[in-house]
């Protein structure tokens, strides 16, 4: 029997305001095209993806309306103020046919260069637990600084992770746990957040570390480097 396969909110309805200017950073250009478009393309490409549902803002005039790629759907909702609030939107949204206790990737629309691998490894080592995330070990010597910018201590590394994307939990129990952060005012950075306050511990599964986030304008000429040697 084939594996299944699963779908992939992507939340975009951030306006990546470090970048600067007035268009939201996952429309501006990276290597021609838009930085979206390269993440869409890179997850819709990928044999254990089965769809995308891409959550935008109510007032997005940039998104181009794509339907389907790599013959995949496409699909688009409103999402909200915060990242919680639009992947929760994007869980709403997806087909009836995704059940409660499915799996759902979960993966930053600033991401396009994750790699091929690292979602199948994802895959393949979470669907055996309660989910889980790509991240990194820490391995910089990590600092505490004081009001005043300086270095006061050094903190300890060990068992210590970067969280990456793409995140993968059952789409009833992230719904559930992104709903009770929601009701409870507790603004989560990040999906296993949610998860972990709900009382699971998510898998950390190592990935390149090459899969930027893309959210300073140094970042876009880094990550267009990276597309051209990685996939």
């Amino acid at each position: 029997m084939s594996a299944a396969r699963l779908w992939c909110v992507v939340p975009a309805a951030g306006r990546g305001t470090r970048v600067g200017g007035d268009c939201p950073k996952q429309y501006l250009p990276l290597a021609g095209r838009p930085l979206i478009e390269h993440t869409l393309e890179r997850l819709a490409a990928h044999p254990r993806i089965a769809g995308l549902l891409v959550t935008l803002a109510a007032t997005d005039a940039h998104w181009s309306g794509v339907q389907t790629l790599h013959g995949k759907p496409v699909l688009a909702a409103v999402g909200g103020a915060e990242r919680s609030d639009s992947v929760l939107a994007g869980l709403q949204a997806l087909p009836a046919s995704v059940a409660p206790d499915d799996f759902v990737l979960v993966h930053d629309a600033a991401r396009p260069c994750v790699r091929t691998a690292d979602i199948a490894r994802l895959i393949e080592l979470a669907s055996t637990r309660d989910g889980g995330l790509l991240g990194a070990p820490l391995r910089d010597t990590l600092k505490r600084a004081n009001a005043g910018g300086c270095s006061e201590s050094t903190e300890a590394r060990d068992l210590r992770w970067r969280a990456f994307t793409p995140q993968m939990f059952r789409r009833a129990q992230l719904s559930a746990a992104l709903g009770d952060a929601a009701r409870r005012g507790v603004n989560v950075s990040d999906e296993a957040m949610a998860m972990e306050q709900a009382g699971f511990a998510p898998l950390l599964v190592e990935g390149a570390e090459d899969n930027i986030k893309v959210t300073t304008a140094a970042d876009f000429a880094l990550a267009e480097f990276l597309l051209s040697r990685t996939a």
